[in-house]
C-alpha cells in the first residue's frame, strides 16, 4: 500500500491508503504502485483515481498543480479536488457552457481575464470528463 494525500488551498481532500493511484501529468496518464521510483510532476486537469484493492475505486476531479511521489507516499497540490461522486453532470455543462462564453468574451480582452476564463474553463472540463469517466467505470464493476 502507498500513502495519498490529496491537498487543495481549501482542504485536504483525501488522505489515505491505497493501492493504486491514476494521475494525469504533463507527460500523460501515469499509474502509481508502492515503490514507484522518486518522480515530480506537473498535475494536468482531470481525474484522479484511487483503488484500494479490494475492487473500490474513489474518483477526484482535478486541476492544475503538482505530484511529488516517493517510494511510499504521493502528495498531490491542486487547485481543485471535487469528489466526483458529489458532482452534477447538468450543473457542470451549464458551468462549461459560461466559461466557454468568458474565454469568447475575454479573447480580445486582458490577458489576466482571458487567462482566468481558460482555467475556469479547464477546471469545468476536468469535472465533466471525470463525472463520465467515473459512470463508464460503474458499467464495467456493477
Amino acid at each position: 500500500m502507498i500513502h495519498l494525500s490529496i491537498i487543495t488551498p481549501e482542504e485536504v481532500a483525501f488522505t489515505g491508503e491505497a493501492e493504486s493511484i491514476t494521475i494525469p501529468t504533463a507527460a500523460g496518464e501515469i499509474t502509481v504502485l508502492t515503490g514507484h521510483i522518486p518522480l515530480v510532476s506537473t498535475l494536468e486537469p482531470g481525474t484522479i483515481i484511487v483503488r484500494d484493492g479490494k475492487g473500490g475505486e474513489r474518483f477526484f476531479a482535478v486541476s492544475h498543480g503538482v505530484v511529488e511521489v516517493d517510494h511510499t507516499t504521493i502528495r498531490i497540490l491542486s487547485d481543485i479536488a471535487d469528489r466526483v461522486e458529489s458532482l452534477e453532470e447538468e450543473a457542470i455543462e451549464q458551468a462549461k457552457r459560461r466559461a466557454e462564453e468568458a474565454v469568447k468574451s475575454q479573447r480580445q480582452g486582458d490577458r489576466e481575464g482571458f487567462a482566468q476564463a481558460t482555467a475556469i474553463l479547464d477546471r469545468e472540463l476536468a469535472r465533466l470528463k471525470s463525472v463520465r469517466r467515473r459512470r463508464s467505470s460503474s458499467r464495467r464493476h456493477p
